[in-house]
């Protein structure tokens, strides 16, 4: 039996998951890192941290399988996508700590990218994306601004820029790869996703130099091999994915109309699009899916700025939990929220509102209120916010020609919240599954870099490892469900006219 180790970094930790190639986990890892919040609407991580912490549960992770580094057979990694990362290439050290992706300090050039005539619309066709501040290009133009020395070095040639995965890879191989996959690239806001190359209108747009991008390869390729050093033996690098796609892969969404929801600190739903390319007109996002080869694929994609960092808001803000896992019991120690509402939009709303004013709002409070039905409303905002992208993405789907969903497939930290599946399925309609193996998005880049590294023969392989957990059924009438909505949205009118 062949092993593979995936690296999984995300927004509040680093992980490392050693699987079987039938999918099974051998070793898991993990360790959380600071975050760093210098003024309201900015997000920091050090990118120092990034990488110890993720070199730290890798060691870990080979520890606990038992294995030699000999005995793996490739890694994947997956990552927290937008988050920037500027770095010298002759010291190997971060100019700056890294922008993460729920960082809104580019919205002042966002709105001068808007305000020239054409580029908004010229951006929406290259790359899929909408002018907005969460993709990588505004912060990079930022540090390149704002951090001294960064013109004079890019111009030079000194510095690399990066989403984290061409961080980690820089750090793995000892400053020897400096690559990227598309889907990260894709992130950007850089990206001709039609062609998978660095868009050169857009990169003079934002006065980007070419020679600060990171070289791009299909997602399952072999990136480079690691230093000898720090696992023992020298593993091939074979699998880069941004953490939804990753994930859309791992849950073997290979085909048009299959969608997942991944529920991590924001929630990300993904819809395999086929390898047409057309632009959303319902406020989605048309994105590069994971590619196990130089063809395009696309996926239709929506974004939930803050989905489980509710619950984190929850424990750390309105001290109501002690730990995350026990806002189960607590919201279900209400039979429902007695008509509280709670839009977390700490940030902005993202996908369809895509409203950076927004701010977070409770609704419906009476003097019967109490903290269980503040925690019942905000993980149900988590299911709110996720089906009414759906209903977005449905419209785009039946646009494109692509069949309308059947079932939602679900991983990530919240998806074993079983009555947040339930309140899911009873909105969206149509059954809820959960995979045995939830933790897809490091599946997909284990599954990734085993494509590449011939463990698995092809897709099919994989969609037939792919296994059902649970299955949460509709329990409402479609009417119910819409009053429920029409409550959301009536709440998400009252966030946003703050």
């Amino acid at each position: 039996m062949r092993h593979l180790l995936a690296l999984d970094q995300g927004t509040s930790s680093s992980r490392a998951i050693v699987f079987r190639e039938d999918g099974h986990i051998v070793a898991l890892a993990q360790r959380e890192f600071a975050q760093h919040y210098p003024q309201p609407g900015w997000v920091e991580h050090d990118a120092e941290d990034l990488w110890t912490s993720q070199l730290a549960v890798a060691r870990e992770a080979l520890a606990g399988s038992g294995l030699h580094a000999r005995e793996i057979a490739a890694i994947g990694i997956t990552n927290q996508r937008e988050t920037a990362v500027l770095w010298d290439r002759h010291t190997s050290r971060a100019v700056h700590r890294a922008i993460v992706w729920q960082d809104r300090r580019g919205e002042p050039l966002c709105a001068q990218l808007r305000a020239r005539e054409g580029m908004a619309e010229r951006i929406v066709q290259s790359t899929g994306l909408r002018v907005d501040a969460y993709f990588s290009a505004t912060k990079l133009r930022w540090l390149l601004d704002h951090v001294n020395g960064a013109h004079i070095g890019a111009a030079h040639g000194d510095l690399a820029f990066g989403t984290v995965d061409s961080w980690l890879m820089w750090k793995l191989t000892g400053g020897r790869v400096h690559a990227t996959d598309v889907s990260n690239a894709a992130r950007t806001m850089l990206f001709d996703v039609r062609h998978n190359r660095w868009d050169p209108e857009l990169t003079a747009a934002l006065h980007v130099p070419e020679s600060l991008l990171p070289q791009v390869f299909p997602s399952a390729h072999v990136f480079g091999h690691t230093d000898p050093e720090l696992f023992g033996a020298a593993i091939p690098i074979a699998g880069v994915a941004g953490d939804q796609q990753s994930a859309l892969f791992g849950q073997a969404c290979f085909t048009p109309g299959l969608a997942k929801n991944t529920y991590g600190t924001g929630c990300f739903l993904l819809m395999h699009a086929g390898s047409r390319f057309k632009p959303s007109a319902h406020g989605l996002l048309t994105t590069s899916a994971a590619q196990p080869d130089s063809t395009p694929e696309y996926a239709l994609e929506g974004s939930v700025f803050i989905g489980g960092a509710v619950v984190q808001w929850l424990r750390d803000g309105l001290k109501c939990i002690e730990r995350s896992a026990d806002v189960q019991a607590l919201a279900a120690s209400v039979p429902h929220s007695d008509g509280v509402m709670v839009v977390p939009a700490f940030t902005g709303l993202g996908a369809p509102y895509w409203d950076t004013e927004a701010r977070g709002t409770i609704t419906g409070l009476s003097r019967g209120s109490t903290a269980a039905h503040i925690a019942r409303a905000a993980v149900e905002s988590i299911a709110y916010q996720s089906a009414a992208l759906l209903q977005a993405m449905q419209a785009d789907a039946k646009a494109m020609g692509v069949a309308a969903l059947t079932e939602l497939r679900v991983d990530g930290g919240a998806s074993v919240n079983d009555h947040l599946m339930q309140f899911q399925a009873d909105l969206l309609g149509v059954p809820v599954v959960r995979p045995q193996v939830v933790e897809t998005t490091a599946l997909g880049a284990a599954y990734l870099a085993g494509l590449a590294v011939g463990v698995y023969a092809g897709r099919d392989e994989l969609a037939a490892q792919w296994q059902v957990e649970r299955r949460f059924e509709p329990a409402i009438s479609r009417d119910e469900a819409a009053t429920r909505m029409a409550r959301w949205e009536h709440a998400v009118r009252q966030a946003r006219a703050g």
